[in-house]
């Protein structure tokens, strides 16, 4: 379902003799709050998903409950929601890449907007400029990133921008540029898309007039490190960005007037020997805590924010409770934390304590290979 409340709950007095008047009423019981939660999965995989999944969970406890699933969307492995909330993203990632628009109504129906191509191919990422006016796309196959015009509606226009990463050249091993995350940085006014092959950020302002990407900056990161994905922190002056062949965390300057990033030495998962294969980092709403999920031993990395976000003092890490975490979501108020889990085909949920801290919250969630989760405001 895509969307749930609960339902008031009054509970009234025993009865009483004639000659005594009745105690009053108790008050209603306060509605338990529970919002939409939507669930991306590979359709062309065995065991995967016919589409978006649909659940809502419980914004006190984090229990989830299911929901139907919006067809009509191929592969869907990473999903964004428009600044309005009433349309959501799908990539579709497979050899031709594309992205598609649904429409999300208040009483749970959605419409399937149709789909756009976006010039390259394993599609595998994409995000929505702070404007709501273009939709943003990285290609992991083909190593390029696009742009779409979004219309007053939600739907996706034609393409009006493709950049291919054809410098440096890929990192050892790589064989190509695979971008593989493009965002927009909290400033607004540069758009970072991080690559995997080059081992390269690239930093571009859009012109959101034209809806094209000018390269202004790029940050080297060490040969072989595979940077994946990057996450900043809410002041907008430095960002966290995993690197999963290396095994780090590496913390990242960043200026906004000139849309300069600046890595520095490569912080460690806290994982031991072996690879890690670090996914996502995300930070909680007030900058106090990094949380990094790690695919190799099914964990979680917990990271304490220090020096007004120039600094991660690693923590501990906790098991995940699923096999080869790809995603991991906040809730908006960041008391909850999802872990998409993708060979166990589960989500499992933590809540956040006051110290950061994690506890597992239920049971996992079945999912057909669960590859992305995103908790709807």
């Amino acid at each position: 379902m895509l969307q749930q409340r609960g339902a008031a709950v009054a509970a009234a007095g025993p009865a009483h003799a004639a000659a005594r008047p009745a105690p009053a009423p108790a008050p209603p019981t306060a509605p338990r709050a529970t919002r939409p939660l939507l669930l991306g999965t590979y359709t062309s995989e065995a065991g995967g998903g016919a589409g978006i999944g649909t659940a809502a969970y419980d914004t006190a406890t984090g229990a989830i409950t299911p929901g139907s699933v919006i067809t009509g969307v191929d592969n869907p492995s990473y999903l964004a929601l428009h600044p309005s909330g009433s349309t959501v993203y799908a990539v579709a990632e497979q050899d031709a890449g594309a992205v598609t628009a649904v429409a999300l109504a208040p009483d749970g129906t959605y419409e399937v907007l149709g789909s756009r191509p976006t010039g390259g191919s394993g599609t595998t990422h994409l995000s929505v400029h702070p404007s709501g006016r273009w939709l943003l796309s990285a290609n992991y196959g083909s190593g390029s990133v696009a742009v779409h015009p979004v219309a007053e509606d939600g739907a996706l226009g034609e393409r009006t921008d493709l950049v291919t990463h054809s410098s440096p050249p890929p990192g050892p091993g790589q064989g190509g540029p695979h971008a593989h995350q493009i965002v927009t940085a909290p400033d607004g006014g540069h758009v970072l898309a991080v690559d995997l092959g080059t081992d390269t950020v690239y930093t571009y302002a859009l012109d959101e007039s034209a809806g094209t990407l000018t390269e202004v900056s790029r940050a080297a990161l060490t040969p072989g490190a595979g940077p994946r994905h990057l996450a900043f922190h809410p002041d907008g002056r430095f960002a966290y960005l995993a690197c999963e062949l290396d095994n780090t965390l590496v913390v990242c300057a960043y200026d906004p007037a000139t849309g300069a990033l600046t890595p520095g030495p490569g912080q460690p998962t806290g994982t031991g020997s072996g690879t890690s294969y670090p996914s996502q980092p995300v930070v909680t709403g007030d900058g106090a805590y990094v949380y990094l999920a790690n695919r190799g031993p099914n964990s979680l990395t917990r990271y304490v924010v220090e020096d007004d976000g120039a600094t991660l003092r690693l923590l501990d890490t906790v098991p995940v409770g699923g096999d080869w975490p790809r995603q991991l979501a906040l809730s908006p108020d960041s008391s909850l934390l999802f872990a998409a889990n993708q060979r166990s085909s589960t989500v499992t949920v933590f809540g956040i304590g006051p110290d950061g801290s994690l506890t597992a919250v239920g049971d996992p969630f079945p999912a057909p290979v669960a590859v992305c989760v995103l908790p709807l405001p």
